[in-house]
C-alpha cells in the first residue's frame, strides 16, 4: 500500500531471535540472553581486622563458643553439675561445728583468673590452683626460710603509683598550687631543690662507731671555735643523728659559750663520774644543747685546772662519746704540740684547719700541714679541708686566690668562711639568725667533711 505520508519499516528475526529494526535509524532488539550465560563476576575484598579483645573487657568476658548444627548426628543428652567445687565446699563447710571452717574450705580451693588462647580467639577461663602452686608463687625470692621484720621496709610496702605527689615548696610554686586547687604542681623550686641536695650529703650514714673530725691550728685568734661552731651546727641541723663538740683546749677553751649553756659540767666532771655514765641520758646531763640539736661539751673554767687535762682524760671522754653520737667534733687547742693532740690525732678520721685570711696566718696553717706529714699523719693531710676565716683583720689586702691555690696543692678541699656580725660579737651563735651565705658557707665545709669520711671502717 502506498501513500504520500506513509512510512515503511522491516524487522528481520534470525534463528536465534535476535531482530533488526530500521526505523527512522533508530535500532531496538531484545537482551543477549547467552551472553549472561557466558558472562561470571569475581570480586576480591580486603580482610577484615582481627577485634583484640582488652584487658579490661577479657576480666569480665563470658565465652562463646560457636556451634555448626550441622555436625550434629543425633540428639544426645548429658548431665552437667551446676554446684561448683566451690559451692560445695563452703556448703560442707557450713554444715561444721566451726564458726570459721567456711573460710578454711574456701582457702583450700583457691581460683585465680588466666588468659588462655583458643581457636575462637583470646579468653579468660577461672582455674583451680592448688594451694602450694599459688603460696610458691607468691613466696619471696629473698631466701629460704622466715622472713624477719627488717625485711618490711617502706620500699617493699608502699606502692608508688597510688601516692599522690608531695606539695611543693618555694614561694611561687606554693602559691600557684594553691590558687589552682592543687591541679598545677612544679614542684619544688630549684632553690628548695639544692637546698634538699645539700641536706642529702650532709645526711650521709655511716657504719661500724662514730666518727672524729678535729678542728685545730698553730696560730690563736683565727676563729678555730667559730668554724668548729658552724660546723657542729650545719652537721646537727640536717643529720638525724647526734653531734656533740667537745673542748678539748687545756687552757680554757670558749666553745660552751658560743651556745645557750644549760648546765655547768665539764669535761673534768666526765672523766671523774665516767663509771656512773650508764646511758645517753646519764651523759646528756653533762652537755648543753642549741636549737639545732648540736651538743656541746665544755672545757674546765679555771686554767689552772684544765692543764691538768691530758691525753688519758681525752681518751676516757672521747671513748664514752663515741657510745652516744655518729660524728664527734673536737675543738683543739692553741698550738699542736700538747698532750691532748696526739690522742686527738690517733683517732681522726679527718681534719679541718682553720686559717686566716693574712699572709702569717696563711703560713701558720701552712706549717701545720708540714708538721702533721713529718709526724706520720699525712694520710689526713691529703683528706683534710683548709677553712679559710675571711673576718680576720687584714683580709681585704690579700689575694685569696693565691692562698687557695697553695692550699689546693696539700689538701682536698677549700671552703672561704665570710664575715658575719653575728659571729663577730663573740657572744652565743644562733643559726636561724645567720647570714645565708654563712650558713650556705657551713653546710658547704660540712657536706665536704662528710664526704671524706669512709661510710665504713677500714675504708
Amino acid at each position: 500500500m502506498t501513500g504520500g505520508n506513509s512510512n515503511s519499516s522491516t524487522e528481520n528475526f534470525d534463528g536465534e531471535g535476535r531482530a533488526d529494526g530500521i526505523d527512522g535509524g533508530q535500532t531496538s532488539g531484545v537482551v543477549d540472553t547467552s551472553v549472561a550465560d557466558r558472562l561470571s563476576l569475581h570480586v576480591e575484598l580486603p580482610a577484615g581486622p582481627v577485634h583484640e579483645m582488652p584487658d579490661d573487657e577479657v576480666a569480665v568476658a563470658i565465652d562463646d563458643v560457636a556451634v555448626n548444627p550441622g555436625i550434629v548426628d543425633g540428639v544426645t543428652t548429658s548431665s552437667v553439675p551446676i554446684v561448683t567445687p566451690q559451692a560445695q565446699a563452703a556448703y560442707l563447710a557450713a554444715r561444721s561445728e566451726s564458726p570459721y571452717a567456711a573460710m578454711l574450705a574456701a582457702d583450700r580451693l583457691r581460683t585465680r583468673r588466666e588468659r588462655v588462647r583458643t581457636d575462637t580467639g583470646s579468653h579468660v577461663a577461672i582455674v583451680d590452683v592448688p594451694v602450694d602452686a599459688i603460696e610458691s608463687s607468691e613466696a619471696p625470692l629473698s631466701g629460704d626460710g622466715p622472713e624477719s621484720a627488717d625485711s618490711l621496709t617502706a620500699d617493699r610496702l608502699i606502692d608508688v603509683s597510688r601516692t599522690g605527689k608531695p606539695v611543693p615548696q618555694g614561694a611561687f610554686n606554693r602559691f600557684l598550687y594553691e590558687v589552682s586547687f592543687h591541679a598545677v604542681n612544679l614542684g619544688d623550686s630549684a632553690k628548695v631543690r639544692a637546698h634538699k641536695a645539700m641536706n642529702a650529703r650532709i645526711g650521709r650514714k655511716f657504719e661500724g662507731g662514730a666518727r672524729f673530725v678535729p678542728v685545730l691550728t698553730r696560730k690563736g685568734g683565727v676563729g678555730k671555735t667559730t668554724v668548729t661552731t658552724l660546723l657542729g651546727m650545719a652537721l646537727a641541723d640536717a643529720r638525724d643523728d647526734r653531734i656533740i663538740a667537745i673542748d678539748a683546749n687545756p687552757d680554757r677553751g670558749t666553745l660552751a659559750e658560743r651556745v645557750e649553756r644549760h648546765t655547768r659540767e665539764t669535761v673534768r666532771d666526765v672523766v671523774q663520774r665516767a663509771s656512773s655514765i650508764g646511758g645517753y641520758t646519764d651523759f646528756s646531763e653533762f652537755v648543753s644543747r642549741d636549737a639545732t640539736r648540736l651538743d656541746v661539751l665544755a672545757s674546765d673554767t679555771d686554767p689552772l685546772l684544765s692543764e691538768a687535762f691530758n691525753d688519758d682524760d681525752y681518751n676516757v671522754v672521747a671513748a664514752l662519746a663515741a657510745r652516744y653520737y655518729s660524728i664527734v667534733l673536737t675543738d683543739c687547742g692553741t698550738g699542736i704540740v700538747h698532750s691532748v693532740m696526739r690522742a686527738t690525732l690517733q683517732r681522726a678520721d679527718s681534719i679541718v684547719i682553720v686559717s686566716g685570711g693574712s699572709v702569717d696566718e696563711a703560713r701558720l696553717a701552712s706549717e701545720t700541714l708540714t708538721w702533721l706529714e713529718a709526724n706520720g699523719f699525712g694520710e689526713l693531710v691529703r683528706n683534710a679541708i683548709v677553712a679559710i676565716n675571711l673576718a680576720t683583720q687584714g683580709t681585704h689586702l690579700v689575694k685569696l686566690d693565691e692562698i687557695e691555690a697553695h692550699f689546693a696543692s696539700r689538701v682536698r678541699e677549700i671552703v672561704r668562711v665570710p664575715y658575719d656580725p653575728r659571729l663577730a660579737a663573740g657572744s652565743a651563735v644562733h643559726w636561724d639568725e645567720l647570714r645565708p651565705i654563712t650558713r650556705d658557707a657551713a653546710r658547704e665545709l660540712a657536706a665536704l667533711v662528710v664526704e671524706g669520711i669512709p661510710i665504713e671502717r677500714g675504708h
